[in-house]
């Protein structure tokens, strides 16, 4: 029996997905017994954290009792059968509202699952909760008009990030292993940063997801790679409704090892644009680069790939396009608007129509430099974040809405030329406050960066023991 099994009696709800499916093999536990220590957990948590969206512990106790009878039997419907399990809830699963975070949404249920919900209640998934996100996902913060404030369970003093907020909330916190979030700028990487855990926002169209979009990726959130390569066996099977979904792979997602030896890496400590680096989160990515370093691979410093132009011009084509829902909201829709949101969607109003085309042709400039980098290069390596932390009540670290990205300049290249990048945490600050560590791969290389964020996991050193629920 695995050291995973034999401490599970004790801390069921902090074991990974993997061990789980391990200790129900083995029958040392059961889903129900995985999922009532899950939700224990979540009493001491949730009070301070705010984590979660449409909460049915019922309804999943259901779901895990109908689990634990088919393990009983020897019969798992799927790779993740019984494993506790959150979506982000701009994510549709089917009888839910979507509120996107905002107050000015109206709440009407969802006929469907999304593709991402659909395959992991296909393959089993105790889906007990929807997770906190900001308004319309567009700020990197646990703040919104909707849901109460998200906090971070290392300080909850602190930001989680976001948009995927409660989900990087939960991970933290251990709600169970397996978290689903979105990302079209940052939103897995970024909440993975500050709160500790790992996340990998695939390459476009790997997990396919509706509505798609330019950017777009839903990503799993976990607390270890091997857990994110076994949601990703899952989530990226085929969906007719995505049309910029990837053809289906036969990728061996459990086939994580790589040899580091002779592989290129760029080191990229200069996003080219943003806010300055913190020397707490210069110190541990240049430390990571130097462990890589020693296992063989051969790393040289890389410029960055954004720019002010492109970095502006995203903003424009964002804040445009967010004017075109808010100019269509009732006087008292904009009433309820969070005031940070209301203020950076108003100036889309004033931009011209060739002002947001240059603004949308940023993409394809970060794209061509994109291509420019690796080809010489098998992957990069760079802070997710160029803070360490910031307040939980802010909007976004500079908290200015006329500057509302400067934070992303080393996340948002990625969605835009899409490629698959992860964030796995690299080390602390003097306070223990987590730092993350960004690895990109080339396009399509998903499973790549996976195997990279593995070999790492092997070489950072020792972790922190995971925050414990405030007395």
């Amino acid at each position: 029996m695995s050291d995973g099994v034999a401490k599970a009696a004790t801390a069921l709800h902090d074991l990974t997905a993997v061990e789980l499916i391990e200790g129900f093999r083995a029958k040392a536990f059961s889903p129900v017994e995985a999922l009532d220590d899950v939700l224990a957990n979540i009493s001491r948590w949730e009070p301070s954290i705010k984590a979660l969206y449409a909460f049915d512990p019922d309804g999943a106790r259901a779901v895990a009792k109908a689990s634990t009878e088919r393990w009983r039997n020897g019969a798992p419907i799927g790779p993740l059968d019984g494993v506790p399990t959150t979506i982000k809830e701009n994510v549709a699963t089917k009888g839910v509202p979507i509120p996107l975070g905002a107050a000015t949404t109206k709440l009407v249920p969802a006929a469907l699952d999304a593709p991402p919900s659909a395959r992991l209640r296909e393959a089993g998934a105790v889906i007990f909760s929807k997770t906190t996100m900001p308004d319309y996902g567009m700020l990197s913060s646990g703040l919104s008009s909707f849901h109460p404030l998200t906090r971070n369970p290392w300080d909850l003093s602190k930001n989680t990030g976001g948009s995927s907020a409660g989900a990087g909330a939960a991970g933290a916190a251990g709600y169970g292993p397996l978290h689903l979030g979105t990302d079209i700028g940052g939103s897995v990487r970024l909440p993975a940063c500050w709160c500790g855990i790992f996340a990998l926002k695939p390459s476009l169209g790997r997990i396919p997801i509706d509505p798609p979009y330019v950017g777009r990726c839903a990503g799993p959130m976990t607390r270890t790679v091997a857990d994110a390569a076994l949601m990703m066996s899952v989530l990226s099977l085929p969906d007719a409704r995505d049309g910029m979904s990837l053809p289906p792979n036969d990728f061996d997602w459990s086939a994580l090892a790589i040899e580091p030896r002779g592989l290129r890496i760029g080191l990229m400590l200069d996003a080219g644009v943003g806010q300055a680096l913190e020397q707490p989160v210069r110190d541990v990515v240049v430390r990571a680069a130097k462990a890589f370093e020693a296992a063989g691979a051969l790393v040289t410093e890389v410029a960055g790939v954004m720019t002010r132009e492109t970095l502006d011009g995203l903003d424009h084509f964002w804040r445009a396009r967010m004017w075109d829902d808010v100019a269509k909201f009732t006087p008292e829709q904009r009433a309820r608007m969070l005031p940070y949101i209301e203020r950076w969607a108003e100036t889309g109003a004033t931009l011209s129509g060739v002002d947001v085309i240059r603004g949308f042709n940023a993409t394809m400039t970060i794209r061509a430099a994109a291509a420019k980098l690796f080809s010489s290069l098998a992957y990069v390596l760079s802070p997710v974040s160029p803070v360490v932390k910031f307040a939980a009540e802010l909007a976004s670290p500079l908290n200015d809405p006329d500057k509302p990205f400067e934070h992303i300049g080393y996340t948002v290249p990625w969605n835009m030329s899409e490629h698959p990048a992860a964030s796995i945490n690299a080390g602390y600050d003097a306070s223990g406050f987590p730092i993350g560590l960004q690895i990109v791969g080339r396009r399509f290389d998903d499973l790549g960066v996976l195997r990279m964020a593995k070999a790492f996991e092997g070489i950072r050193g020792p972790q922190r023991p995971w925050p414990s629920p405030p007395k």
